[in-house]
């Protein structure tokens, strides 16, 4: 069961994955969640480390899409602000949305990556997907009254799923 719940990789934030990385690995683009993942759940802004990690991936031709379980209205206050592609109400971890982003990039599961700061929804459905998957840490330590539930219920699966994988650590990018 851990092993439906193994993210490819597990890097400090999304910032710390480079053009250069990501290129090595064959990666050509990101599907991202959105809250506490690309955005502070209650910033819906971003940050000017946000403006500049997609100005960087955007320069090198990686585009980025966010897929997340918000309602469309939600996921597009940020993604247009932004000039970004976007998949709302996802339904992760079922793979409807991720389906959608990839055939909106024209793009196979082994050209994209999904990152997200949950396993029970992001790492779960790329799992499902059969794409490779970045768990990242939350960039603050609150969330909405819903997302409260699952990091309860990712506790335990959390602790398995290192168990199994002792290898895997947090890094500040993909290969160290």
């Amino acid at each position: 069961m851990a092993g439906s719940f193994t993210p490819t990789w597990m890097v400090e934030a999304i910032y710390h994955l480079t053009p250069v990385e990501l290129e090595a690995h064959g990666i050509k683009a990101i599907l991202t969640d959105l809250d506490n993942t690309l955005i502070a759940w209650n910033n819906p802004d971003g940050t000017e480390q946000l403006h500049q990690w997609l100005q960087l991936m955007d320069q090198a031709g990686i585009p980025v899409i966010i897929v997340s379980n918000n309602s469309d209205d939600r996921v597009e206050r940020v993604a247009k602000p932004l000039d970004l592609l976007f998949v709302g109400r996802a339904l992760k971890p079922l793979t409807k949305g991720l389906k959608m982003a990839i055939k909106k990039l024209d793009l196979t599961t082994n050209e994209v990556v999904m990152v997200g700061d949950q396993l029970l929804t992001d790492v779960w459905a790329a799992n499902n997907m059969g794409m490779r998957s970045i768990l990242v840490q939350p960039l603050i330590e609150t969330d909405q009254w819903n997302t409260k539930i699952n990091r309860f219920l990712e506790k335990g699966v959390k602790k398995k799923m290192l168990k199994k994988n002792p290898d895997l650590k947090w890094r500040k990018n993909l290969d160290k």
